[in-house]
């Protein structure tokens, strides 16, 4: 999920908790905190506890909340684990280590080594090799499916999208949410769900009870929404949208920077073919209607 920061770039936690219950009463069956939406890298680690904190609070008897606690630095990432453990987080979400290339022992020790520091705390991994330059290939997720609390794999390699023996598979990408599912996955870690939640959560509810065409149908039709996302570098067009639809302002912290005039126009006139109104005299997140949310047997309901 996205943070939401005030006009200064300061972390806004109130609001970003707003958010997260939002995203809940419309369709999410959780969120993820300090992940690349969020901001992740612009985060200091006190601030992304206290936004995982104040979520947890918001919205953790209802909804899974995983923690983003991943880095390049091992030893960083162990402890970022366990101030999130200690936090509440039902999970972990940790990429590839980034920048400084790993080999294929280097990887599997860094996963082995944070998931052993909290060994009752589910870990997600996250393969984006589009940020890392780091690929894991199947056949190292199904290693890493080895680690008792390595659990789910969030896939953001669409060539490499399909199942592994031992995790549940997560699209990482808004794209290939439907054809996730019909891989046998189990959901997705998205973005267009901030503004198309309901829709997205319709899909879902739709592929559950079988209705295969009308979850292609209704996917279609959201397909202008994940292209909206996908205008400029995510989560800038998020933030722009977001800001359009009256829920939060769209400021980020450098090297981010706001969506251009340009961008904005794409990203409105994309999400508006979907018949979603932005507005900010109607705000889309001032409104909340109650919803049910769905754990996987690693998330919230394994945790409490």
């Amino acid at each position: 999920m996205a943070t939401v920061f005030d006009a200064d770039g300061e972390v806004d936690v109130p609001e970003t908790r707003k958010l997260a219950r939002y995203l809940v009463e419309h369709g999410s069956h959780g969120v993820v905190v300090s992940g690349t939406t969020g901001e992740s890298p612009t985060l200091e680690d006190g601030e992304k506890i206290a936004l995982l904190e104040a979520v947890i609070e918001e919205i953790g008897n209802e909804a899974t909340v995983i923690f983003g606690s991943g880095s390049n630095d091992t030893r960083h990432s162990v402890e970022l684990t366990k101030a999130g453990a200690q936090a509440g987080a039902h999970a972990s979400l940790v990429a590839a280590p980034y920048y400084n290339l790993p080999s294929r022992a280097g990887i599997v020790g860094h996963f082995e080594t944070i998931a052993e520091a909290e060994p009752d705390l589910p870990m997600v991994l996250y393969n984006v090799p589009a940020r890392t330059v780091v690929n894991m290939p199947p056949d190292l997720l199904a290693e890493l499916a080895q680690i008792p609390n390595v659990v789910a794999v969030k896939q953001a390699n669409d060539d490499e999208l399909g199942p592994v023996p031992g995790l549940d598979l997560l699209a990482g990408n808004d794209g290939v949410f439907l054809e996730a599912l019909k891989l046998g996955g189990t959901g997705g870690i998205l973005v267009a769900s901030h503004i198309a939640g309901d829709g997205m959560r319709e899909v879902w509810d739709l592929f559950q009870v079988g209705d295969i065409e009308g979850a292609e149908k209704k996917n279609n039709e959201l397909k202008p929404v994940y292209a909206a996302m996908g205008v400029t570098t995510n989560p800038t067009p998020v933030k722009a949208a977001l800001e359009m639809a009256g829920c939060c302002p769209a400021t980020m912290r450098l090297p981010m920077v706001e969506a251009t005039e340009e961008e904005k126009a794409k990203i409105r006139t994309l999400i508006e073919q979907t018949g979603i109104t932005l507005s900010a005299s109607s705000p889309r997140c001032a409104k909340t209607s109650s919803g049910s949310c769905r754990s996987a047997g690693w998330g919230r309901s394994a945790r409490t």
